[in-house]
């Protein structure tokens, strides 16, 4: 099997202060050290973002926005660009959040528009995927996902070709927040279809070498199972990843 680094991703949304924001860093920092088998990111509130950046300092931890906006500059109030990401620090940005698509109406085309800004400005996106539980019960997961690959990806396959710093997250929108978790074999079911489309859509190495995420009530109890199927290299955590127990224990699944 391919070797891929696996990432371990903490989503905070609209979560944590200033000081709250710190000492969590400071926790990860020091819980992380001697662990270079896994990558660590973090992607706290934007307001946070520079001040999350200067503690972060000599630690091992990666800085991500959690959404941008596809122009670089304008008249769009309450958006930030690529490039204002990348001056705070950041390296990586998470586009197509699901509740950026059910709760602020994104599109696959809006996300696709990103992807291209987002790559422009030099960060490395980290796009979301994943079907509804109407869409699951009527067994069109595997479509929705392709779709959604398909239309949020387009700028790359226009080209032929995808970098493969990309990385994809699989989010399945019933399992978010919720406390139900696909099991590893469902998630592992829906990684190998992406995995699949990036070798029709690119290359069998594009499939080799891009990371493919699950997100979706992620914990230290279902870490383990979740990670040792083939095609999951890692998780996208939300509630997990504001507490450094429980974000530790996943990072040391």
């Amino acid at each position: 099997m391919p070797k891929r680094t696996p990432m371990i991703a903490g989503n905070w949304k609209m979560n944590l202060g200033i000081t709250e924001s710190c000492d969590l860093i400071n926790a990860i920092g020091e819980g992380i050290k001697g662990i270079d088998n896994v990558d660590v990111l973090v992607a706290p509130p934007f307001i946070n973002i520079p001040i999350v950046g200067k503690a972060i300092g000599d630690y091992n931890i990666m800085l991500s926005g959690q959404n941008m906006h596809y122009e670089k500059s304008g008249a769009f109030t309450g958006e930030v660009s690529g490039d204002m990401l990348v001056e705070s620090g950041c390296t990586h940005v998470i586009l197509g959040h699901s509740e950026r698509r059910s709760l602020f109406f994104e599109t696959n085309e809006m996300v696709n528009k990103k992807v291209e800004a987002a790559s422009d400005a030099g960060l490395i996106p980290i796009v979301c995927i994943g079907e509804t539980i109407e869409e699951r019960e009527a067994g069109k997961t595997f479509d929705i996902v392709r779709e959604q690959l398909e239309g949020s990806l387009k700028v790359f396959s226009g080209k032929g070709d995808i970098p493969f710093s990309t990385i994809l997250a699989y989010e399945p929108v019933w399992a978010i927040g919720t406390g139900l978790t696909a099991t590893p074999e469902q998630a592992q079911e829906v990684h190998q279809v992406i995995r699949h489309w990036l070798k029709d859509e690119f290359s069998q190495e594009s499939a080799d070498k891009i990371r493919v995420l699950y997100g979706g009530s992620v914990k230290p109890d279902n870490a383990s199972d979740l990670m040792s199927m083939p095609d999951i290299d890692g998780a996208l955590v939300g509630g997990a990843s504001l507490k450094a127990g429980s974000f530790l224990g996943i990072i040391k699944y």
